[in-house]
């Protein structure tokens, strides 16, 4: 027992009979210290400072003030007291048995809802994975097709309405044909010629459209050497020498407004594009414009379609048809009287 203890026996010894003597100092329950020393004692655990001074039992009373409304401790006491959250705890008051329906019910929703998930997760990937590009020119080849359809049809029917408008003006006219008329209007491509000629066939490389899909035009990494709208009025031009009096690309009758020009990716024959493989038809005297365009005569020619994998094809032709070719409406021109 130390002094304390002791000098708190003898006191309470000699106050059996006497009043208590009141504390110098009251400590309010909240104030009051938590460990006190010497737990260890039964009796000191009553033992107040009756003795006190004002100013010391005001000091250690400021010290020993407690910050009740402190944030950090607050935390402290909630990590330690109370570590798992209350909505946490709720959620396990629920202890209720589920029925055997209800649960199958629920697996049931869950696997129906994964395979919708995942369905529809293939094909957003699929959908990532795909060429937007093939479907627009796929679009945009058969908007194409259309309208070359139409012009088609167009020409057609405006060559149709010159034929009907050219008979008609033989039966309103004189009864002979005007050799020179003629002649002119064979030259210029404006009305359906027929007679015997060439026929020359060339296309692409098969490097330049083995995909099927893409345009071995269009810009890419690797260059293509493909047939241009250069290459067909060189041909053109070497076949007009030769002595052909009618030409056509495609089909399309090559008039005094016809042009071969590239429009972007594709090369046009007036205004109708036109593909490979392209044949170019002329009539005249075929061994002459057969000779004109042969390989022995154009060898430096051939040598750089050989290159490229061009190979051209000329085939002599007894009798070829070519149409009359598209020819606008005169606006400003006149007949010099």
């Amino acid at each position: 027992m130390d002094a304390d203890d002791m000098g708190a026996d003898s006191m309470g010894a000699d106050d059996t009979d006497q009043p208590p003597i009141p504390v110098s100092f009251p400590v309010e329950a909240e104030n009051r210290p938590v460990k006190r020393r010497a737990v260890f004692s039964a009796s000191v655990a009553q033992a107040e400072s009756r003795h006190a001074h004002h100013a010391r039992a005001d000091a250690s009373a400021g010290r020993r003030r407690r910050r009740l409304h402190d944030d950090s401790l607050k935390l402290i006491d909630d990590l330690t007291n109370r570590p798992m959250d209350p909505l946490f705890s709720d959620s396990r008051l629920d202890q209720r048995p589920r029925s055997r329906i209800s649960i199958w019910l629920t697996k049931a929703l869950v696997f129906v809802m994964c395979i919708a998930v995942g369905f529809y997760g293939f094909l957003f990937i699929e959908r990532l994975h795909s060429d937007p590009r093939k479907i627009v020119r796929q679009s945009l080849a058969s908007e194409l097709r259309e309208t070359t359809s139409r012009a088609n049809t167009l020409t057609n029917q405006v060559n149709q309405l010159r034929t009907q408008v050219t008979e008609q003006s033989k039966k309103v006219g004189a009864t002979t044909t005007d050799p020179t008329s003629l002649n002119d209007e064979m030259l210029n491509g404006i009305v359906t010629v027929t007679g015997p000629g060439v026929t020359l066939t060339l296309a692409d490389p098969m490097a330049a459209g083995s995909d099927g899909a893409s345009n071995p035009r269009e810009g890419s990494g690797s260059q293509i050497r493909v047939v241009t709208d250069a290459d067909l009025r060189l041909l053109v031009r070497l076949l007009w020498q030769a002595g052909a009096e009618a030409v056509a690309i495609n089909g399309n009758r090559l008039g005094v407004q016809t042009s071969v020009r590239k429009a972007g990716s594709n090369i046009l024959v007036g205004v109708t594009p036109v593909t490979s493989p392209y044949h170019i038809s002329a009539i005249g005297d075929s061994s002459a414009l057969a000779s004109a365009v042969s390989k022995s005569t154009q060898k430096a020619l051939y040598d750089s379609f050989a290159q490229a994998g061009i190979y051209p094809q000329v085939s002599r032709e007894n009798s070829i048809t070519l149409e009359a070719a598209a020819s606008g409406e005169l606006t400003y021109a006149r007949k010099d009287e």
